[in-house]
């Protein structure tokens, strides 16, 4: 069997080196044997593992839930069902990122409607609504 060096699944998987060794400490990749030279022997199957994860982030999976997903994958009695959960948990936390984010463009294009731009930085609108007590 073919074996690859943490340099090589970085380069297929288009990823940096350093991701490849954070997943393995992150417990995402399996510890690889060594060889010899005491390089690790990664299976050639690593590459789509760290495409999975690296997909899986670009989604908003946070690691500890990829663990999950990645969990899921291998365990025979699980259900698409149980995928689609987690997926739909995280589209009910992106919308609130989301309404997060709205709320705090809304809170700062108010704060600039309120200042002219002229006058003292002393009579800052925005500086004094951020330095105001609650």
């Amino acid at each position: 069997m073919r074996v690859l060096k943490t340099g090589e699944v970085a380069s297929q998987a288009g990823v940096k080196l350093d991701t490849v060794h954070y997943y393995e400490r992150r417990g995402l990749l399996p510890k690889p044997p060594r060889t010899a030279a005491n390089y690790r022997a990664f299976p050639p199957e690593t590459v789509r593992r760290v495409q999975f994860i690296k997909r899986a982030q670009e989604l908003g999976f946070a690691l500890v839930e990829i663990g999950d997903l990645l969990s899921l994958r291998a365990a025979p009695r699980a259900r698409c069902g149980d995928v689609s959960r987690r997926a739909q948990a995280k589209v009910r936390d992106i919308d609130e990122k989301v309404r997060a984010l709205n709320a705090m463009r809304d809170a700062l294009t108010r704060l600039i409607e309120a200042c002219s731009g002229d006058g003292p930085i002393a009579e800052c609108p925005i500086l004094e609504a951020l330095d105001s007590e609650r």
